[in-house]
């Protein structure tokens, strides 16, 4: 009953069903890539492999990573994320190829039950997080549950992204706001009128 919950996005509780064991699968696999040296790299792609849902050819993630189970995430290819990522996957997240993160990414896809009750008995549910190709996460960016960043964006550091971001767009803040569309200026400069 709880992992079909999670499907429709209700209520669960993480305390039944094996998924106890499953992130204890996860966080062991998670603790192993973590204190590999850099000089391990083939290590990193079978660990990587194995903690994934799906993961493409020509990744880079530099430890420590964090997630709940690891089993969730969907990862392209071409995908680096610096030191700190860390992925609260309760429910899904996709993220798409060609994609960059600065250090100290936070995305979640869990929510707690407003009512403390429920959060005393341990509900929490979840929305599926898409981060579509080739977007440009800042530093210390944190992105809510359920919000979609559109193809070709870029998020501004230390921005908090609650609702979707569309393609091809600067956006940044908190929360996060479009700041305007990527245009032609942005293939003839790379830094304030930079050629």
């Amino acid at each position: 009953m709880m992992r079909e919950n999670i499907l429709i996005e209700r209520f669960f509780t993480n305390m039944t069903q094996g998924l106890q064991e499953e992130r204890l699968r996860g966080k062991e696999l998670m603790t192993d890539y973590n204190l590999t040296r850099s000089s391990e790299g083939e290590k990193r792609i079978r660990l990587a492999k194995k903690m994934f849902k799906e993961i493409g050819e020509q990744f880079r993630i530099e430890p420590p990573i964090y997630f709940t189970y690891g089993s969730r995430i969907s990862i392209g290819e071409e995908f680096y994320a610096n030191c700190n990522l860390t992925i609260v996957d309760d429910w899904e997240v996709d993220i798409g190829n060609g994609v960059l993160f600065g250090p100290n990414v936070t995305i979640s896809t869990t929510v707690h039950p407003l009512d403390p009750r429920k959060r005393r008995a341990g509900y929490i549910y979840g929305f599926k997080v898409i981060i579509e190709d080739d977007v440009w996460v800042g530093s210390g960016t944190f992105i809510s549950p359920g919000v979609i960043i559109g193809r070709g964006s870029v998020i501004g550091a230390g921005s908090v992204v609650t609702m979707d971001i569309p393609p091809y767009v600067i956006a940044m803040g908190n929360p996060c706001k479009i700041l305007r569309p990527i245009g032609p200026d942005d293939t003839l400069y790379y830094c304030h009128e930079r050629e």
